[in-house]
């Protein structure tokens, strides 16, 4: 891995995370470019990484061995034409963060006309706590990807958090709706518990810490736990207790079936958004 040469197509927020991740990891900054017009966004990554900058795709997609596209969603098609060419002559493994973009669109546009040059392509779907190394990534290989290929690719986006792969591209719609998506969700449950925290009277800090915190402690068990969450809630939810009265209360609202709905209304839209993002 420290010997590959990797490559970013896009300086945004998820590419920082992700060089950031890799380079506290041991890769190189001399082993890593970065592409992107806004020229003072890859200096600064530049000065903070040590790695290399250019404003040419071209140039990046011949000089390393996985390119990384960390694009808008909307940009995707004409980045992915644009350097079509070069991809089909220097064979690099390609990764796309891009949201939403179905694998058989991406290997469309990076095939150059009458090319029946195999392409390695690993579409990935993470969600926003990858910013802070804490995210969960979803991955799924197109058939020319190799193991070796495979273990490069969980490896980067490992840098990010937790790493998972899927036997079906389709699946990648409910991991949309869970993970995806899924940070907004709890937001809200930590925004509602504020804010009901305020109605209770403790003032807006204190309110706010609590209700992160809480949040930030259910999850560190929930993941080292051997229990599910549903043994986790029973444990903490002593019979005619303050936890009872409130769980009661949630499900009376039918609180687990308004989720359902609610992801199964996310994973539709996702199923839409793939095939419009596709018609470019």
């Amino acid at each position: 891995m420290n010997n590959k040469k990797i490559g970013f197509i896009g300086s945004g927020n998820m590419a920082h995370s992700l060089v950031g991740g890799l380079t506290s990891t041991g890769v190189p900054g001399k082993n890593i470019w970065i592409s992107d017009p806004d020229t003072d966004k890859m200096t600064q990554m530049a000065s903070q990484f040590g790695i290399n900058v250019t404003n040419s795709n071209a140039e990046l997609v011949q000089s390393v061995d996985i390119v990384i596209l960390a694009v808008k969603p909307q940009q995707l098609a004409q980045v992915c034409t644009d350097i079509a060419t070069e991809v089909s002559q220097s064979k690099p493994l390609m990764i796309s963060i891009a949201a939403g973009v179905l694998s058989k669109d991406i290997e469309l546009w990076l095939t150059p006309e009458n090319d029946n040059t195999p392409l390695a392509l690993v579409r990935c779907m993470p969600n926003t706590p990858a910013l802070v190394q804490s995210g969960a990534t979803a991955l799924f290989a197109n058939t020319h990807v190799s193991d070796e290929q495979k273990t490069l690719a969980e490896s980067i986006l490992r840098a990010a958090g937790l790493t998972l792969w899927l036997d079906s591209e389709s699946d990648m719609d409910a991991v949309t709706a869970l993970s995806g998506s899924g940070p907004a969700y709890l937001f809200l449950v930590i925004d509602a518990m504020e804010k009901a925290g305020v109605q209770l009277g403790l003032d807006e800090k204190t309110a706010h810490l609590l209700a992160i915190q809480t949040a930030f402690g259910a999850s560190k068990m929930a993941l080292e736990s051997t229990d599910s969450p549903e043994t986790l809630r029973k444990k903490v939810t002593s019979p005619g207790g303050t936890t009872e009265k409130a769980i009661g209360i949630l499900q009376e609202g039918q609180l687990e079936a308004l989720f359902a709905k609610a992801l199964q209304g996310a994973k539709a839209r996702s199923i839409e958004l793939a095939q419009i993002l596709g018609n470019h």
